[in-house]
């Protein structure tokens, strides 16, 4: 743009100061009209000047107005990008906080529970807890043999579980049910003797001495039913032992 008005500039002066066959005489003229020529000239160049000025400033504002433009695009390419991240943004921060949500409520159902076994409160896994009750549930539907089964893995798996004396109890009764009465004896006998302070101790005993009479084996029958009334004299099993023994005489 400068090298636009310097060039300008040149030609008009060159054109102001091209001499015509009348401006051949400019020496004749007098003082005042050299002057006024002069001032003509400068004020030529002056209004050349302030149209060359003006045409600046025209592109000037064109330029501006272009940088403009781009600006404006360039800031709505951004504002654009802002929100498709603002947008990224909030998802993840949605699927995070649903993946801690998730992570957490399995969390919780692998964490022990308190449950109550045979009146007195435990911790217990969840995951015993569900194969004592699909056990449990097998024996209940008549399916002794699988529930047989799934006691037996139970106690070999969690042999410390609060469940354990239950598992072991209810395997007794699968034998009995299925009418194997030794084994019967055999895994009630294991209740006795691992767990005694638990309440299925004394109905173990009673369960075995079921086992004998079955076997006609009266004396062992009689002998399992006083031991209960001696050990566990309070317990609801013992009421039924007097009463047998009382049959017994």
């Amino acid at each position: 743009m400068k090298n636009l008005i310097r060039s300008t500039l040149a030609a008009a002066a060159m054109a102001a100061f091209t001499l015509t066959p009348m401006q051949a005489t400019a020496a004749l003229f007098e003082d005042e009209e050299a002057r006024r020529a002069i001032l003509d000239i400068r004020s030529r160049l002056a209004n050349m000047q302030s149209e060359i000025n003006a045409k600046a400033d025209k592109t000037n504002s064109l330029d501006l107005n272009n940088q403009n433009e781009q600006l404006k695009q360039e800031i709505s390419r951004l504002r654009g990008q802002i929100e498709i991240l603002t947008n990224e943004l909030a998802n993840a921060q949605k699927r995070q906080k649903d993946f801690y949500v998730d992570l957490d409520n399995r969390i919780r159902k692998l964490e022990p529970q308190q449950v109550t076994v045979d009146g007195k409160e435990a911790m217990v896994e969840q995951g015993e807890q569900r194969a004592y009750d699909a056990a449990l549930a097998a024996f209940k539907s008549g399916d002794y043999k699988s529930a047989g089964a799934s006691f037996y893995e139970f106690t070999r798996r969690y042999p410390q579980s609060a469940l354990a004396p239950s598992a072991q109890y209810w395997l007794g009764n699968t034998y009995y049910a299925q009418r194997d009465y030794r084994n019967a004896i055999s895994a009630q006998q294991v209740v006795v003797k691992n767990y005694p302070d638990s309440p299925k101790a004394a109905d173990a005993l009673l369960n075995i001495a079921s086992c004998h009479m079955e076997l006609k084996d009266r004396a062992a029958a009689k002998k399992s039913l006083e031991t209960l009334v001696a050990q566990y004299p309070d317990s609801p099993s013992a009421q039924t032992a007097r009463e047998r023994l009382v049959a017994l005489k």
